[in-house]
């Protein structure tokens, strides 16, 4: 066989792999967070369906893929039919640049992070499509929010990133977790504040406890996708929680070493500290009371990005000493 016949035969077999992970990883996510909530609550949680509940992720897909695709009246038939596309596909391209390991990525672009800050971007049109196209005042003022929201904190957001690339002289994941090898950057005092602005403003990003005000239960009934059921609903939770791995998987590239660590193989220790940001990130969510609107806004253009500003002039200028 063709060797350019052999190179797309992988890249397909990796793609394949990419969305087998995203399918198994939203599901086993969704059934976590009901454990370590119940854990917070001091209940159960999922008992019943499998080992501990473990089955009961695959029993609410099965319910999803039955139900039927209702279109609300009224409704902008091809915004709101677009929309879901436009969370969930964003979420799955993010993979092409996610290194697992030394060889375990789909494609090692040389701007690797800047096109995975770019794509995952793309979620806020979605996002207010949904609200917009549903013809429902909840789901505009859910698609509103949401839109002001990640824009405001995609600026600290980035900001952090632009230290870490600082750090590192390159914009390739696999060059930063190379960068590493000397000892991770979360130990530096300048890329500590970096993650912990990272992480705030990657929480405000996919909407999570404190900062859920898009969906907003209590006020918006669900927010953006309050007027979606059956398999377009599912796909609106499986970039969440997609997207929700995401930001826990670039901080661990970024800031953790990614990859790297002894003994061990190279993706287990990816997906340990992946996973352990997760667990940390749903602790908060089920500690946290929901911020106000206004606080959110504030919060995001008054503390986070002047702090993420001078952290990159610190860098710049620690990088200037260093010579």
């Amino acid at each position: 066989m063709k060797p350019f016949l052999m190179e797309i035969i992988w890249l397909v077999l990796k793609g394949i792999m990419a969305l087998t992970f995203v399918a198994v990883s939203a599901m086993f996510l969704i059934w976590f967070e009901r454990k370590v909530s119940a854990r917070v609550q001091n209940r159960m949680g999922p008992m019943i369906t499998g080992f501990h509940g473990a089955l009961q992720s695959v029993a609410d897909t099965v319910k999803l893929l039955l139900k039927e695709n209702i279109v609300p009246t009224g409704a902008d038939f091809v915004v709101w039919w677009l929309a879901p596309f436009f969370v969930a596909v964003p979420a799955i391209m993010v993979f092409v640049c996610m290194p697992f390991g030394p060889n375990a990525i789909v494609c090692d672009l040389n701007v690797g992070i800047l096109f995975m800050c770019s794509v995952t971007s793309v979620s806020v049109l979605g996002i207010f499509m949904a609200g917009w196209g549903s013809s429902n005042k909840y789901s505009l003022l859910g698609g509103m929010r949401s839109a002001a929201q990640i824009i405001s904190y995609e600026v600290p957001l980035l900001l952090s990133v632009l230290v870490v690339v600082m750090q590192a002289g390159t914009l390739s994941m696999q060059g930063i977790v190379h960068a590493q090898e000397t000892g991770w950057f979360f130990l530096k005092p300048n890329l500590l504040l970096a993650f912990i602005i990272y992480i705030i403003a990657a929480t405000a990003e996919v909407n999570r406890v404190p900062f859920d005000i898009p969906e907003a239960e209590s006020e918006l009934v669900a927010g953006y996708h309050t007027e979606y059921s059956g398999m377009k609903f599912a796909m609106f939770f499986v970039a969440e929680y997609t997207n929700f791995f995401i930001i826990a998987a670039i901080a661990s590239t970024l800031f953790l070493g990614g990859w790297l660590g002894p003994v061990a193989p190279s993706p287990v220790w990816f997906l340990l500290k992946a996973y352990g940001i997760i667990f940390i990130l749903m602790w908060v969510r089920w500690t946290l009371p929901r911020l106000r609107m206004d606080q959110m806004m504030s919060f995001a253009w008054k503390a986070l990005t002047p702090l993420a500003l001078l952290n990159v002039l610190v860098t710049g200028w620690l990088l200037v000493i260093k010579g």
